[in-house]
């Protein structure tokens, strides 16, 4: 009887290695080009386009706290970037993303690897992370909902400490 019981639990719990969720190939591709828009922007320390990727009542998750709507988006992207010159912004996007949130297929949820430079007066600094995006069909075109990032440094080079003879 229990093994009865075990058995029919085992087939009612899916387990994380059994999933599959191949997403749709055309909503990739459009999640992909929005990231693109999004750096090319970032490399062009272009505030304005940055905000146009964002829907007007976005919400930006940063390490350093939220930015609410996409013209204090703009105003955020100009205090971050006054000093700093970003370049190799990458954002790949994860090989089972993007899931569709809705039946209308309207939202949709993505996520992914980021990596950038970041050039400032006391030199350059590789940093990346992890992001998550919910993203919302307007017209004909994706815009970020909601965009949340995470930081984490690249540990630089240590120097390797040389041996110094002994004296004996």
């Amino acid at each position: 009887m229990f093994a009865l019981v075990g058995l029919a639990i085992s087939f009612a719990s899916p387990t994380h290695a059994q999933q599959t969720n191949t997403p749709d190939p055309k909503l990739r591709e459009r999640a992909i080009s929005r990231f693109k828009a999004f750096t090319d922007a970032l490399a062009k320390k272009d505030a304005a386009a940055v905000a146009a990727n964002f829907t007007k009542d976005a919400t930006l998750v940063t390490p350093y706290g939220p930015v609410w709507g996409r013209q204090d988006i703009a105003y955020w992207y100009v205090d971050m970037t006054k000093d700093i010159q970003s370049s190799n912004n990458l954002f790949t996007v994860d090989e089972d993303s993007p899931h569709t949130l809705s039946t209308a297929g309207s939202e949709l949820w993505a996520t992914g690897k980021w990596s950038q430079t970041l050039k400032g007066q006391n030199g350059s600094i590789e940093v990346k992370g992890y992001w998550s995006a919910i993203d919302i069909l307007e017209g004909d075109d994706w815009k970020f909902w909601m965009l949340c990032y995470n930081l984490t440094l690249v540990p630089t080079a240590t120097p390797s400490q040389t041996a110094s003879p002994s004296s004996q």
